[in-house]
């Protein structure tokens, strides 16, 4: 049987890695992407405050008591979707068939590829180098036959990850999950 090869590749905590590489003052520093006075929400964090507990749809003051040397950066859409739009088109290299569930993820179905590649993970391989080559950015990629599966193993060796789930490993790897690793499943 000939199974699809999907990937979903997921740009690692974007906001903050478009703000650390645009201004390299902030590389390395604890950053939170959002609104840090008032009842202000953290819309992303980079790795360097993710490792004081800092996460998305945080509230502020709860990010600053965690990390009180963190820095606020007030959000710059225009520049995120100009980003984005960059990192679509390389992905339009690969297939046409990209399907983006927000700024920054995309579903890509690489089965019928116009470029030659021996295996979806060959195929993550190129797309990440490419990112990282052209944008400075850093994605996490996930490989599967379906959404479902490419979607988890994306997240499996975040950050600048790589993980396949190949279809006689499907039942294995699921089994080994906790039921909030699924995808929609709080």
């Amino acid at each position: 049987m000939a199974y699809r090869r999907i990937l979903h590749v997921d740009m690692d905590a974007f906001y903050a890695s478009v703000e650390q590489r645009d201004h390299p003052e902030l590389r390395g520093r604890p950053i939170a992407v959002g609104r840090g006075e008032g009842r202000g929400v953290v819309a992303t964090a980079s790795y360097e405050a993710r490792r004081y507990g800092v996460h998305s749809a945080m509230p502020s003051y709860r990010a600053k008591e965690l990390c009180p040397n963190l820095i606020f950066i007030h959000p710059n859409m225009q520049r995120y979707k100009e980003v984005s739009g960059a990192i679509q088109a390389i992905f339009r290299r690969y297939t046409p068939l990209v399907q983006p569930i927000s700024i920054d993820e995309a579903f890509l179905d690489i089965t019928e590829s116009p470029i030659p590649f021996a295996s979806g993970t060959e195929a993550a391989l190129r797309i990440k180098r490419e990112i990282r080559e052209e944008l400075s950015l850093v994605a996490s990629i996930g490989v599967s036959f379906n959404k479902f599966l490419a979607k988890i193993a994306s997240d499996w060796k975040k950050p600048d990850g790589l993980f396949e789930v190949k279809p006689e490993d499907a039942l294995r790897f699921i089994d080994q999950l906790p039921i909030e690793s699924f995808w929609g499943i709080g």
